[in-house]
């Protein structure tokens, strides 16, 4: 399990850099204020942990992040006994903690996780706001400064993995995308130190390459990819060699699609 606790930023500077692209951030504080779970949906790379890791150092709030997968139970996320020092203790999993202590806890892509992890959240996802734990016989009610934020990519649903309707139903949700191209290339030049000009014609290829998701590609060019490959080419690697690392490599296995991205490179960028 990849969990990652994150103390609260000092000063505005320490807060991850993010460009809104509705109103999302608003309704995140909404939620926040009125005590409702989140739940973020949309392509990979699009920008989703970093928003909740923006609303979280802007607010003031720990985070606590939770890359979900195939083997990730309930257990993972509420604690177990384990053995210390020849005694037997509990052990609180991060999302006991955050009921505990506050903060936000944010369990990323919620639907590649085991199906009892949707049991233990759905008492927290209602009026009742508790975390009961059966091994310890305690029932936690979340305090006001506790959120739960989660997130998925509904390209990647199938009739084995899906979000069912009576745990969508529990969650305000935002739906990302995305930046328009403007945008994106605006965030790209931030993160990489690539001028503008240069990150362009990256921007206008990944584009292309979204446009080919479910018939060549099973997935889009990520707005983390392109951050990638800029910073290769900022630091002196070929344009040519850059974009086939960072863009083409890593969308694909098959010689043919990649020798035909590469064309598409080719004519796309220059």
């Amino acid at each position: 399990m990849n969990v990652i606790l994150k103390d609260v930023p000092r000063a505005a500077s320490d807060i991850p850099a993010y460009c809104p692209s509705g109103n999302e951030c608003a309704l995140f504080e909404t939620a926040w204020v009125r005590q409702l779970p989140l739940l973020l949906k949309g392509p990979t790379g699009c920008g989703k942990t970093r928003f909740v890791s923006h609303m979280a150092a802007k607010i003031g709030l720990p985070l606590a992040t939770v890359s979900c997968h195939d083997d990730l139970s309930a257990a993972d996320l509420t604690g177990r006994y384990l053995l210390k020092g020849g005694d037997t203790v509990w052990v609180d999993g991060p999302l006991t903690r955050a009921v505990r202590e506050g903060g936000v806890c944010y369990l990323d892509e919620i639907v590649e996780a085991r199906k009892d992890v949707a049991v233990v959240l759905h008492p927290l996802t209602d009026d009742r706001r508790i975390l009961p734990l059966e091994r310890t016989g305690e029932v936690l009610e979340a305090p006001p400064g506790f959120m739960l934020v989660v997130s998925y990519n509904p390209g990647y649903q199938n009739l084995l993995k899906a979000l069912k309707p009576s745990t969508r139903q529990r969650f305000v949700a935002i739906e990302f995308d995305f930046l328009p191209k403007a945008e994106e290339i605006a965030v790209v030049a931030t993160e990489s130190g690539l001028e503008e000009a240069r990150v362009a014609p990256l921007v206008e290829f990944a584009h292309r390459l979204r446009a080919l998701k479910g018939r060549d590609l099973e997935e889009g060019v990520s707005t983390r990819l392109l951050v990638y490959c800029a910073c290769l080419i900022d630091s002196g690697m070929t344009l040519r060699d850059a974009v086939r690392a960072a863009m083409i490599e890593p969308l694909t296995d098959e010689p043919d699609v990649r020798a035909a991205l590469l064309e598409i490179a080719d004519a796309t960028i220059r």
